[in-house]
């Protein structure tokens, strides 16, 4: 089970939608129809909001997603033999919905995730049934889900509106010559990016579909299905609703929870009401390193991937320091994720040798779904997390017990109540353009928030549904969520066997990666 969970770690800071099929050996295998599909053309990048800013360039080279044999100077080629459009099987609503502010800031291109099985020999053979079973049951999902068929359109200001068209979803089928043995432990490397479906972000963003699929036949007789979905859309647990709910259908059983689709909750598409009544820092830029102006030649610098596994008795044990070095607020102890992120955040002040007054910020993703008065429906469907900020100096949480890191990350986080949400989105509609707090990285921009050095985001998967996914063949044996290796970037997660242990998987710079993994273990034992 460790040997899952680090899998699973190194291949979430692995899954870089854009560098999917950068220098790729690319040649036509064969023709198929493309059903519904966007021609691939040669546009300028129309993903951005003109005139904000100027189109980062596309890699040199593009694995368009249709046919074609990609390889990366590595064992491993990928043969794409087809890719269709799935559309919802009945007539679905269409029209333009507008989407709530916390749609449109932060990340708002796509987050992929990887799902490994190895079918029962008796479902081996046809091929096509894997593929007619997944595009079948997709069809008939994307009939509740219907926002998923549709397609984003700028409407100015940076600003964002869903078109209900019913265009649907892409559906890519390929075939690897690898065995998943080969894979080994999954250690970070290019061969997982073309598992993955490529974005070509170079469309106008009214091609692009919302959710793209991928299904990969190995040549063992395992299989790989992967998605990746635009996260102005939908949030984490959204994802996660429309994947169990799809598996659901695929095997065969009724759809269990409805997405709640009204986004007004939110106050989509409402003019502003009143200027916010909070003051809103966490939508300021984060801190530069002292003496510098920008932040560029930080993001130019490059980065590493580690796995770090705690066992339960260490995460105890930090929980146990934490509680008992600082005071508690209404006596209640600090929780996993408050602990380890605060020796997360700790350490890596350490590693990256900052002066005392260095200002720090850690980036905290907060699920405001049940902090609503009343809270959201049960299945809302969009984005209600939130980003708030904890802040420190790096003197200060070096020199201090590590409860004090944890209580700045827990008084960040019991900022968010009603009364803070619906300030957020005061604040937001009062903004003339939203450019500023998109983060457009996947794309090589330099613009919106950047929490690498000093600064961290540390996001939370240890509460989330992540695992047993069973499109009809049994659960999968391995499962990967992908996001992007920026300086900075990390998650927590929980082991898929629940015995309390948990992994960490960071992206820190290479020149501070080796200090960062001995302060994280040393420190355990030094105290």
């Amino acid at each position: 089970m460790h040997a899952l969970i680090e899998q699973m770690a190194r291949l979430f800071l692995c899954g870089c939608t854009l560098l999917l099929c950068i220098g790729f050996a690319i040649s036509a295998e064969q023709s198929t129809e493309i059903l519904g599909g966007s021609d691939i053309k040669n546009h300028t990048n129309c993903f951005q909001p003109p005139p904000s800013s100027s189109p980062p360039s596309p890699p040199e080279q593009t694995c368009n997603v249709g046919i074609g044999l990609c390889s990366f100077q590595s064992k491993m080629t990928v043969t794409f033999k087809g890719s269709s459009t799935v559309k919802p099987i009945e007539p679905t609503w269409i029209g333009h919905s507008p989407l709530s502010e916390w749609d449109q800031i932060g990340t708002i291109t796509h987050v992929p995730t990887i799902y490994f099985y190895k079918p029962p020999y008796n479902l081996l053979s046809p091929d096509a049934d894997i593929a007619t079973t997944l595009k079948d049951s997709l069809s008939r999902v994307l009939v509740p889900f219907y926002p998923l068929a549709g397609r984003l359109k700028w409407i100015g200001n940076g600003r964002l509106q869903l078109d209900c068209n019913a265009k649907g979803v892409d559906f890519v089928e390929a075939e690897s010559d690898f065995n998943l043995d080969d894979f080994g432990e999954f250690s970070p490397s290019p061969e997982y990016h073309y598992l993955i479906p490529f974005v070509d972000y170079s469309l106008p963003i009214q091609e692009l579909p919302l959710v793209l699929v991928q299904l990969t036949r190995f040549k063992c007789g395992g299989i790989s299905v992967s998605l990746t979905i635009s996260h102005a859309v939908v949030d984490g647990p959204s994802a996660l609703h429309f994947i169990s709910e799809w598996a659901r259908l695929a095997r065969g059983e009724p759809l269990e929870t409805m997405p709640f689709l009204d986004r007004t909750l939110l106050r989509a598409g409402e003019p502003p009401a009143a200027p916010p009544c909070i003051d809103h820092s966490e939508f300021s830029h984060p801190p530069l390193l002292l003496g510098q102006s920008d932040n560029r030649e930080e993001r130019k610098k490059k980065t590493t991937v580690a796995m770090l596994r705690l066992s339960k008795t260490q995460v105890d044990k930090l929980r146990k320091i934490a509680d008992e070095s600082w005071e508690r607020p209404k006596g209640r102890g600090y929780t996993r994720y408050e602990t380890v992120t605060g020796h997360i955040w700790r350490g890596a002040c350490k590693a990256r040798g900052h002066k005392h007054e260095q200002p720090t910020a850690l980036g905290v993703c907060v699920d405001s779904r049940n902090r609503m008065q009343p809270p959201l429906p049960k299945g809302y469907f969009g984005n209600a997390t939130l980003d708030v900020i904890a802040t420190s100096s790096s003197g200060e949480l070096i020199s201090k017990p590590l409860g004090y890191a944890a209580s700045r990350i827990r008084s960040a986080i019991e900022k968010v109540t009603d009364e803070y949400v619906r300030s957020g989105i005061d604040f937001l509609k009062n903004q003339e353009d939203l450019t500023k707090f998109q983060d457009l990285h996947a794309l090589g921009s330099d613009g919106g928030p950047f929490y690498g050095n000093p600064n961290l985001g540390v996001v939370s998967w240890l509460t989330l549904p992540i695992y047993g996914f069973d499109f009809g063949w049994g659960k999968e044996f391995y499962m990967g969520p992908g996001t992007h290796d920026f300086d900075g970037d990390s998650l927590i997660l929980p082991n898929p066997n629940g015995d309390g242990s948990l992994s960490v998987a960071l992206c820190l710079q290479v020149a501070h990666m080796d200090a960062f993994k001995r302060y994280f273990y040393e420190d355990i034992t030094a105290w």
